[in-house]
């Protein structure tokens, strides 16, 4: 399958969900402003519904469509973003809340791969969540991806084996990392010496 084939199947059926690969793990997409696609990814995911799912976009200047970032967030996705980092920013009313669980934050990740930017330069926002069952852990293959799942999307892209590291997820206002994955150390530096 090919990059136009999912943003064809993305765009055209409202709650369509796609495999796609990503600088990390295996990503399930979905268009991240429709409610009904963003159930299906918590159906999928056997995910509760109070944990959030973040929302991907193909570059900075795309953010400001979801989200309000302050100065010093701006200057991290910055030092960070593309890459595998998602930063927890104040959400813009698009956001849909089942996205977000009802927060008015929202996590926006720019993955450094080219075959998810090539996706997310033809339709986004995107969720950004590991195309897995809740509780289990990620897949860097396709075929560690629980047959239920593989079975239940419109659309699966193949790029082979991830490297296999999950994103840290940062709050830079709060100076908190909610889940430590890739550049960890990197991002707690950051975090230290720019407050």
């Amino acid at each position: 399958m090919t990059v136009d084939q999912a943003a064809r199947v993305l765009r055209d059926r409202k709650a369509a969900c796609v495999i796609y690969p990503t600088e990390t793990v295996y990503g399930l997409a979905a268009d991240a402003l429709t409610p009904a696609a963003v159930e299906q990814v918590f159906e999928l995911k056997g995910r509760s519904r109070d944990r959030p799912i973040s929302l991907a976009v193909p570059n900075l200047d795309a953010v400001d469509d979801y989200a309000r970032p302050s100065e010093r967030e701006r200057a991290f996705m910055a030092e960070f973003l593309p890459g595998p980092v998602t930063v927890v920013v104040e959400r813009r009313a698009v956001v849909p809340d089942v996205l977000t669980a009802g927060n008015d934050r929202v996590g926006i990740r720019i993955p450094d791969h080219p075959t998810a930017l090539a996706l997310l330069d033809r339709v986004a926002p995107l969720t950004a969540t590991s195309a897995n069952r809740s509780g289990a852990g990620s897949a860097r293959r396709i075929e560690a991806i629980d047959a239920d799942v593989r079975d239940a999307v419109d659309l699966v892209l193949d790029d082979g084996a991830t490297p296999g590291t999950e994103s840290t997820v940062v709050d830079v206002t709060a100076g908190t990392i909610h889940r430590r994955g890739a550049l960890a150390e990197e991002i707690e530096a950051w975090l230290s010496t720019t407050e």
